[in-house]
């Protein structure tokens, strides 16, 4: 996607706008994500605001801290620069250490070799979470 298609402030309209200051209240700014989506459709933009907000944007069993470190994960798991780099960014202004980033980084590099492990050796699973008490 080219930079002539994300949205700017200027060219922002109606709903557009709207969501546009919601998450400039959220974020300090509005990151190049949603104005990208803004540029292909802007009910696509309310509806993946709406999401953000219920998920991420909410006070749940986990704090945001840790939503974003799960984003991060995710992120690096599926190797999107853009979107290691925000959420990284995120986890350090809501409380994350550098240290914790690199631990972070250590087992998500660990896991995605034990899971190719697993899988290239067919291993049966042996454990399941219904077999665990709480």
């Amino acid at each position: 996607m080219s930079a002539s298609e994300l949205v700017s402030n200027e060219d922002a309209k109606g709903k557009v706008a709207e969501i546009y200051e919601e998450i400039r209240a959220r974020f300090g700014k509005v990151p190049n994500f949603f104005r990208a989506i803004a540029g292909a459709d802007p009910e696509w933009l309310a509806l993946t605001w709406q999401r953000w907000k219920q998920v991420m944007g909410c006070e749940g069993n986990l704090d945001r801290k840790a939503k974003e470190l799960i984003a991060l994960t995710v992120s690096l798991v599926r190797d999107c620069e853009y979107c290691s780099n925000a959420h990284e960014a995120m986890a350090l202004m809501q409380g994350a250490s550098r240290k914790e980033l690199v631990e972070l980084k250590q087992v998500v590099e660990l896991f995605e070799s034990f899971t190719r492990i697993a899988d290239s050796l067919n291993v049966p699973v042996d454990i399941d979470p219904e077999s665990v008490s709480e």
